[in-house]
């Protein structure tokens, strides 16, 4: 399955970082069980709002990655104490407000890190008087965050991100004390670009309403609406509420309230299995015709990209979903291009392009704009990889069209751009029946390091 010389780089404890490429050899099947590492979004969030509770509060199944490296790092440097407590759970012991860490916080290239803490240190800074600077890498410095910049300075904020000149309104952003006291008030954003930019807003407001209600107004379409309410869940169960206007146009947070650990269970969080690394095992059972289960989110999962399993289901296969796990059923199942709106589910969107190779048709992936923005710029990156394999791909402003090949090139070099989830994609262009080789494979650290191993596990010889 797996080449070249991998025997170093896969032992336990080490990681794929020193291999330049890897070859996944053709895939007759998968099958199995998959016990999904934890959610990157929720993670980040609940390692923040813990750190925001006064006392000790044990986060359970966190997601061991660079993401959640970069965001214990910031939290460790403002004086959060978190211990680890061995078999993916750490206690995090904090006075329930953070200081001023006395040098710039680097977050890399993380997203689920950058977004909320820039907003929570604006708020901290207007409240407590401190100063902060968050940084990352040279493609962090060209993600937009000026949406969320501009909110916090409607709300009294003085907090800017204009270092970094040719990609205007991207990190680094310096938060400073306000002259005015900052308590409630209205901001209005966008929710087009990034709904992490009203989840930072929201995760910050209870420090900023302090004696007088907050409200986020929407002035535009929001994407990715399933991780709003993701946010405001994760807000509830440590005890901040979070009022919702029809149609998800205004959010209002009443004045008084505060992130406590009171209300979850022995003052544990447990985070749910990552719904988008369920993604590629799901598509991957759908290909090759495999019998395979997902452990860790289904039904009653708040990820939205659990819907991704719909959408297989759509192209034909057979899925069964249950409150915490997904199966796919084997069996020969002919899978047909579909035709689908991924507003939602900006994600997953991306592990179609791979289930495209195979189906039957074409397949339009609609509604990802939002692609261009991540990690690398994904719409870009999708069509030109895609295309390698023979397939003729068409690219629109938010819109990616696919036809597949009539026969699929096999050895194609696939370069991954740093985006962990490139690399996980078109790996499972082997489920196509054809080697692919992956350049970088190391960069899938930044959400599930063992994704090659964990692909090599559940992958059975052609008699299944």
């Amino acid at each position: 399955f797996l080449q070249p010389q991998l025997q170093t780089p896969l032992r336990k404890g080490t990681t794929l970082s020193a291999v330049d490429s890897l070859v996944v050899e053709p895939i007759a099947k998968v099958g199995g069980v998959v016990r999904l590492p934890g959610s990157k979004s929720l993670s980040n969030r609940a390692l923040l709002l813990a750190a925001l509770c006064e006392g000790e509060t044990v986060v359970e199944n966190l997601l061991a990655s660079d993401d959640t490296e970069r965001m214990l790092e910031a939290l460790d440097a403002m004086g959060v104490k978190v211990k680890d407590l061995g078999d993916s759970a750490v206690r995090v012991t904090s006075t329930g407000s953070l200081k001023a860490p006395g040098k710039d916080l680097f977050l890399g290239n993380a997203g689920t890190a950058m977004r909320p803490l820039a907003a929570v240190v604006a708020a901290v800074a207007a409240v407590d008087g401190t100063s902060f600077t968050l940084d990352g890498t040279p493609r962090m410095r060209e993600r937009p965050i000026s949406d969320l910049i501009d909110g916090l300075q409607q709300l009294g904020c003085n907090v800017e991100c204009t270092v970094n000149g040719e990609f205007g309104g991207c990190p680094p952003v310096k938060a400073e004390p306000t002259e005015k006291e900052v308590d409630g008030g209205i901001c209005r954003v966008s929710g087009k670009t990034s709904s992490q930019f009203l989840s930072a807003l929201l995760l910050a407001s209870p420090l900023l309403a302090r004696t007088k209600p907050l409200e986020i107004q929407i002035t535009d379409e929001l994407i990715s609406q399933p991780y709003v309410q993701l946010t405001i869940d994760l807000m509830k169960q440590f005890d901040v509420n979070v009022d919702i206007a029809p149609g998800y146009k205004k959010f209002t947070i009443q004045s008084g309230q505060k992130y406590t650990n009171t209300k979850l269970p022995d003052q544990t969080y447990f985070v749910e299995g990552d719904a988008s690394s369920a993604s590629y095992f799901l598509a991957a059972a759908a290909m090759t015709g495999g019998d395979l289960t997902v452990v860790g989110c289904g039904s009653s999962s708040t990820q939205g990209d659990v819907r991704f399993a719909e959408v297989l289901k759509d192209m034909g296969a057979r899925i069964e979903m249950n409150p915490t796990n997904i199966t796919v059923v084997g069996g020969p199942a002919q899978l047909k291009g579909v035709d689908v709106d991924c507003l939602d589910i900006p994600d997953a969107a991306m592990t179609l392009a791979s289930v495209a190779l195979v189906a039957e048709g074409t397949t339009t992936i609609r509604n990802v704009g939002s692609w261009r923005v991540k990690e690398t710029e994904r719409m870009k990156a999708i069509v030109a990889e895609t295309s390698k394999f023979g397939a003729d791909v068409t690219e629109q402003p938010t819109t990616c069209i696919i036809k597949p090949p009539t026969e699929i090139k096999p050895m194609c070099e696939i370069e991954t751009y740093d985006d962990h989830r490139i690399a996980m994609t078109f790996a499972l262009a082997a489920c196509a029946g054809v080697p692919v080789k992956i350049l970088d494979p190391g960069c899938t650290s930044k959400t599930f390091p063992t994704y090659f191993k964990e692909l090599s596990r559940v992958t059975l010889d052609a008699d299944g």
